[in-house]
């Protein structure tokens, strides 16, 4: 072996191990992949969907009702497929969502009329959110839960949540490729959005290969049973609990703080760009420390003891006058409020059991987003009163006693599978 293809393989290998932790299935390498490309494809849809529908020719409240039908449907899909996954071979289930992709990729670049894409729209899998609702987050959460065991579930969960995060932010940027092709192609605006939904399929092409590469499982197939047996209570708790987090959390969408912080310190879109730049790339990061401090304190009390701090900053920060220790303050929030994402995610694996897990992936992941589709709208009549403090104060202390029911109700609940 030559220098060269030393430093290859080194590369690759040290590459190879930030990827996986150790004691890691190698094949998880397929889903973190997977993840990846989704999540490049949810960023750049997410932003070109509306502008795509307009030149269509379709109103204002088309694109409102499409969007709302994908939403529908992606949460009606996350729910079926959790109730139904234990009854099925784990990799029929990746193949089938994997091609479900591709078809709603060319059903969104080829029609035109409403209906048609009405249809695609409620059985595909588009995301014109930047969470991650759809038939793909039940399968692969349970099955990334046994490929490790642990505080190494805990790591592995920790890149699957930063590896989405990333790979969105870069596919929000590729969404400015279709304005390029029409300066410097001569295609026109329509062709060349239509090009990205072909992108879309086939990125759902490279998915299936990828999940074709996927060992057969080790969970049973059980055909008769209900989708969640002795860990129905568990479940249901921790989907109302989380449910009562992500309402808090849509009181205070990216949106409506940029829009704070307008109204009261006129700060400029660009500045607020910047802000919430360095907050996500914070956040993003900041997933990476939970797994070393779940080891220390456990998976309950790093959810619970990031999240309380991060709720007294933002608090405070509805209080504060002065533009820097506002933006101080919401940064060190942005710092510690995501630690939870991975952490949440191995707890919930952890108490249920095996073949319960893509039931109670997709049964505390769908009321989240549910739930907090209904804050937006009430934060943003209190804003509209003239009342600019009372959606941070609202969100602070709606989560810090969603952290502390969280603490009280689970602290005997020990992950030990």
């Amino acid at each position: 072996m030559n220098t060269r293809e030393g430093r290859t393989v080194s590369l690759t290998h040290r590459m190879s191990r930030w990827l996986l932790p150790a004691g890691v299935d190698s094949a998880a390498r397929w889903l973190l992949i997977s993840r990846g490309l989704r999540g490049f494809c949810d960023g750049f849809i997410a932003v070109l969907l509306p502008a795509y529908l307009l030149a269509l020719g379709f109103g204002q409240l088309d694109v409102g009702l499409i969007s709302t039908t994908t939403l529908i449907g992606s949460a009606l899909a996350t729910i079926v497929v959790g109730a139904l996954a234990r009854r099925f071979a784990p990799r029929r289930m990746f193949v089938f969502a994997a091609a479900l992709m591709v078809g709603t990729g060319l059903g969104f670049g080829g029609l035109s009329s409403l209906l048609p894409i009405l249809i695609v729209a409620f059985v595909g899998t588009l995301n014109p959110s930047s969470g991650d609702v759809s038939l793909f987050l039940p399968l692969e959460q349970s099955r990334l839960a046994e490929m490790a065991a642990g505080d190494t579930r805990t790591a592995l969960f920790a890149r699957y949540s930063l590896i989405g995060a990333l790979s969105a932010s870069l596919g929000s940027l590729a969404a400015g490729l279709p304005a390029w092709l029409v300066a410097h192609a001569g295609v026109t605006e329509p062709l060349a959005m239509r090009a990205m939904f072909v992108l879309y399929a086939g990125t759902g092409v490279v998915i299936w290969f990828l999940y074709r590469r996927l060992p057969h499982s080790g969970t049973q197939i059980q055909r008769h049973t209900a989708p969640l047996d002795q860990s129905r209570g568990i479940v249901t708790r921790l989907a109302l609990l989380f449910s009562v987090d992500a309402f808090a959390g849509g009181l205070l969408v990216n949106s409506l703080l940029s829009l704070w912080l307008m109204q009261r310190f006129g700060l400029s879109v660009g500045a607020a760009g910047r802000f919430f730049f360095w907050a996500g790339l914070l956040t993003a990061l900041s997933q990476l420390a939970a797994p070393p401090l779940a080891r220390k304190i456990g998976l309950l009390n790093t959810m619970v003891f990031t999240h309380i701090p991060a709720s007294l900053c933002l608090i405070a920060a509805a209080f504060t006058a002065s533009l820097p220790a506002t933006l101080a303050l919401l940064l060190a929030r942005s710092a510690l409020s995501q630690m939870d994402v991975p952490t949440r995610t191995a707890y919930v694996m952890a108490v249920v059991t095996p073949s319960e897990r893509p039931a109670a992936a997709s049964f505390t992941s769908v009321p989240r987003s549910l739930a907090a589709s209904l804050g937006p709208t009430l934060a943003g009549g209190l804003i509209g009163m003239g009342w600019l403090g009372a959606p941070l104060v609202a969100c602070g202390a709606l989560k810090i006693t969603y952290d502390l029911s969280l603490l009280f109700l689970f602290r005997h609940v020990k992950p030990d599978r």
